[in-house]
């Protein structure tokens, strides 16, 4: 799942685990693509979004088929070229914001039904390492760094 929020989640999840549990089913695991920017301020965060969503007067040559691409989906709702500019609906879930935002928000998932989150940041490492230490780690505890593995 990915561009939805929590009480569009939710019914989703419910609605799959009752299909599941009517077909004798186990269980699954639900996750959601998002895109993450967390930031000391909410002006900052939002700084960052109209940074990477300008696309000055003209979309970039690699967006000219985002029409023709749109035609022929089915989507729930609309979708602007400046959302998918990013990632594919990935500001939808609005992990934008201060680390205590973003932790409210990723509770509100979790009790939705949530279980895993697949985040998208860039640059990619140094975002991570922002969000690991800001917005996972508890207040006071040491931060692990974690090595690339190859």
């Amino acid at each position: 799942m990915h561009g939805d929020g929590p009480d569009v989640i939710r019914e989703k999840i419910a609605d799959m685990r009752a299909r599941r549990e009517r077909a004798g089913k186990p269980p699954m695991t639900y996750g959601m693509a998002a895109y993450a920017i967390v930031r000391d301020s909410e002006a900052e965060a939002e700084a960052e979004v109209a940074r990477i969503t300008d696309m000055g007067g003209k979309p970039p040559a690699g967006f000219d088929n985002f029409e023709q691409w749109l035609s022929g989906t089915q989507l729930e709702r609309e979708l602007k070229i400046q959302e998918y500019s990013v990632t594919n609906r990935g500001l939808r879930p609005r992990l934008i914001g201060t680390p205590e935002k973003i932790r409210e928000k990723v509770a509100e998932y979790e009790d939705a039904g949530l279980d895993l989150l697949l985040l998208q940041m860039s640059p990619q490492a140094e975002e991570m390492e922002r969000f690991s230490a800001q917005v996972i780690q508890p207040a006071g505890a040491p931060a692990q760094v974690l090595e690339p593995t190859e």
